[in-house]
């Protein structure tokens, strides 16, 4: 059967209300850069970002690719005129940065990113609170990035030095944002995270390996429980993060917090006839994952801005059965 000229017409109209949602739609798509983030749960993050319809754009040396999917841009962010180069006219609607770890890249980010950007998302962490020792956990405002004295000469180069101090280099990247912000930002101040396959830090293999042996494992003579985050968890609360209004710093973290001994308990469980032993020793070197001081977090403020994390204790044996293997 013809079709009439008043179907056509419709058929006509119809079609291009469907085009134009389908513009609609992809005006509404975010513009999100991400600093680094090729491994752990930075990938998790950019997947996470792609999936929500996100235009990705990672910025990297160029040492590996990103994820399938993200447009890839190469600089190295601690050289300003590289990094705008590199940007050229680019804006974004929010800015991920996983690799600020010192004041003078945040200073150099600040500079850079002013006019470019209507978000900026630090990723930080605990250790911000490593001079804290408190029996109640630890809010935002108990580290004021505002009351945080900002020392560019330091040998912030340094491996050596950035190594240990890289809770320090992290307050001071945010007392930079803070001090004279040229757009709005968050820093997310992260718990220890766990899990996944890829997880690179090798903290858990320590253990594995200690337990398997024998080997003491150096742990303070008053060893403080800590806080943590599952990798997906954390992947997860960044990409909320993204795509809300809100400043300053917030902690993530799991609810409750675990000791060195639940640890390894659960990492013993992949070591058939292995044997945990602990040494307190008063100097010197510990085991990852004890600490002399207690910063567990409070995460009251992410549930207020409407976030609610999962219980540690209850991710644990996934997180570890993913690190070491169901065989260990």
């Amino acid at each position: 059967m013809e079709k009439t000229e008043e179907v056509i017409a419709g058929e006509t109209k119809a079609g291009e209300a469907r085009a134009g949602e389908a513009k609609a739609g992809e005006a509404k798509a975010r513009e999100v850069l991400v600093i680094g983030g090729n491994r752990y749960f930075g990938k998790r993050l950019i997947a996470r970002l792609l999936a929500a319809g996100d235009r990705v754009t990672v910025l990297n040396r160029g040492s590996s690719p990103p994820p399938k999917g993200a447009i890839p841009l190469v600089a190295d962010r601690n050289d300003e005129k590289s990094l705008n180069t590199a940007l050229g006219s680019r804006t974004f609607d929010v800015v991920v940065d996983q690799v600020c770890y010192t004041p003078r890249q945040a200073a150099t980010a600040r500079r850079v990113f002013a006019g470019r950007t209507r978000r900026y998302v630090m990723t930080s962490t605990v250790e911000v609170y490593e001079y804290e020792d408190s029996i109640a956990l630890v809010r935002e405002q108990d580290v004021d990035p505002l009351g945080v004295a900002v020392d560019l000469d330091l040998p912030w180069d340094d491996p050596g030095f950035l190594d240990t101090h890289y809770g320090e280099g992290k307050r001071q990247a945010e007392a930079v944002f803070a001090a004279e912000p040229e757009f709005p930002w968050t820093a997310v101040r992260v718990a220890h995270v766990l899990g996944g396959a890829d997880d690179f830090t090798g903290r858990l293999d320590h253990y594995a390996d200690r337990i398997r042996t024998g080997e003491p494992i150096a742990v303070p003579v008053a060893n403080q429980p800590a806080t943590y985050i599952h990798v997906e968890e954390i992947a997860g609360f960044l990409a909320w993060a993204a795509g809300r209004d809100f400043t300053g710093p917030v902690n993530a973290a799991s609810h409750g917090l675990l000791t060195t001994e639940v640890l390894c308990a659960q990492v013993a469980k992949h070591v058939p006839d292995g044997r945990t032993v602990f040494q307190a020793v008063e100097v010197g070197e510990v085991s990852p994952f004890s600490f002399a001081r207690s910063y567990g977090m409070d995460t009251s403020r992410a549930r207020r801005l409407g976030f609610r994390f999962g219980d540690v204790r209850q991710w644990l044996p996934q997180a570890v059965a993913e690190t070491l293997g169901k065989d260990g």
